[in-house]
């Protein structure tokens, strides 16, 4: 399973979807969410059909976070241009972690 990380510190193991379906359905139909998971290619996201709130980072294709979001059930994000990936967690899962926009990210691991 892949890591995310920043500055050599692992954030969270991390999801990665192979198909387009499974990026479609992301955590829909979950109870809560353990780690991350990444979306790419993604620009935006929503939650609609997801039980609890997520935090939502949008990043480049290099993995530097361009921006943070928290978004509630049954809510969906405006496209953020430049974004490529977007990584979801559970609400309060940034704070505890220290991610702010400008952050660059690396992922660890297997990669899907």
């Amino acid at each position: 399973m892949p890591w995310l990380m920043r500055d050599a510190a692992v954030l969270a193991s991390l999801e990665v979807p192979e198909s387009r379906r499974g990026r479609r359905r992301g955590v829909r139909g979950r109870e809560r969410l353990d780690g991350a998971l990444l979306l790419r290619p993604a620009r935006a996201v929503h939650t609609f059909g997801v039980r609890f709130p997520l935090d939502v980072a949008f990043c480049d294709g290099d993995l530097v976070v361009l921006a943070v979001k928290r978004l509630p059930p049954g809510r969906m994000t405006a496209p953020l241009r430049r974004c490529r990936v977007v990584i979801e967690a559970e609400a309060g899962s940034f704070e505890r972690w220290g991610l702010r926009p400008g952050d660059k990210l690396e992922i660890e691991g297997p990669e899907a």
